[in-house]
């Protein structure tokens, strides 16, 4: 079923062989049962795509080869006749690769709509952070009301989501990151308090600010470990979400038994369908009346056509960003 009765057989799509990203043409994927074809508007770059670039983190088996985990477009054809109310909906959602298209299939359970004030493009970068951010803090790490959030990363996408996610919950917030201009960024969003990490040995400084961590996000990994299990309130949860400081630590365990430190590996992208589709509808229940309410704005740090794509990837590479970069298809 389809809204045009115009889908052409070939699109374009961004080609990243050899971690070298090209415009070239390809087929238009077919849709199963339950899927629904997208034109794409814009989608949102994100660490997975640049780790895909390089050969570190291959798609899983059954999923597209292009790069692309967040989208927001038009759904212009389904397979299932059930599903034509879709017809035409402005949506945003992760996709199981294929973002960097002119078209992508989705799974109809994992579409959300984009309000009528929202524009595409913003739409575009909300799908993956939200999501990763209230997975990690929410439905793993349980954060609640008077708990407090150690966010390494502030001033990214996901840091900049669990932010918003904490402070509506009614949690404290401290962030790490590089930079005062970063630091600024991360308290422009609701922090309550910013540490510089190349300045000051983080551990300490939520010593002397009388905090301890209920629940750590964690993209570094590495010797953080170690200095997160110091700042660790009781039955804490640490959510590593990537390595970015390495795949090795040394841990007290001593201290994780006495702290009953919970310590979890998450990962979105290779979580079965079932698993996005609660997580989706679970989301969309507690914060899905609220993402046009200023207190949930992702600022866009960059936003390019995609013939700058490599742009797009350099400011991700070099960790410049305060927020989301997007990318529209033109």
């Amino acid at each position: 079923m389809e809204k045009s009765s115009v889908i052409p057989q070939k699109m374009r799509y961004i080609n990243h062989t050899a971690s070298i990203l090209k415009i070239q043409d390809t087929a238009v994927p077919k849709i199963d049962a339950q899927q629904v074809l997208i034109k794409v508007h814009a989608f949102g770059v994100n660490r997975a795509d640049i780790l895909q670039k390089k050969g570190k983190y291959p798609a899983p088996e059954g999923d597209s080869k292009i790069l692309g985990l967040e989208v927001s477009g038009v759904v212009v054809q389904v397979a299932d006749p059930a599903l034509e109310h879709l017809l035409g909906r402005h949506v945003f959602c992760l996709t199981s690769g294929g973002g960097y298209a002119e078209y992508v299939v989705a799974e109809h359970e994992l579409l959300m709509p984009v309000p009528d004030d929202m524009p595409l493009s913003y739409a575009a970068g909300l799908a993956e952070v939200y999501l990763t951010a209230y997975d990690a803090i929410v439905r793993t790490g349980n954060l609640g009301t008077g708990d407090t959030l150690l966010c390494h990363g502030g001033a990214s996408g996901v840091g900049s989501a669990a932010i918003r996610i904490a402070k509506s919950i009614g949690a404290t917030v401290v962030t790490t990151q590089s930079s005062d201009e970063k630091a600024q960024y991360a308290l422009s969003l609701g922090a309550d308090h910013t540490i510089n990490y190349l300045e000051n040995d983080f551990a300490e400084e939520m010593k002397k600010l009388g905090l301890k961590a209920n629940v750590i996000l964690d993209p570094v990994a590495g010797d953080y470990l170690s200095a997160n299990l110091r700042v660790a309130a009781m039955d804490c949860h640490c959510i590593v979400l990537a390595m970015l400081g390495g795949r090795y630590a040394e841990l007290d365990f001593a201290k994780l038994l006495s702290k009953r430190f919970n310590l979890h590996g998450s990962t979105l992208r290779n979580r079965s369908k079932t698993y996005k589709k609660e997580l989706v509808q679970a989301f969309l229940s507690q914060f899905g009346q609220h993402l046009m309410e200023p207190s949930m704005a992702i600022p866009i740090y960059r936003e390019l056509c995609w013939d700058e794509i490599e742009q797009a990837h350099e400011v991700l590479e070099n960790n410049r960003n305060l927020g989301k970069v997007i990318v529209r298809i033109v």
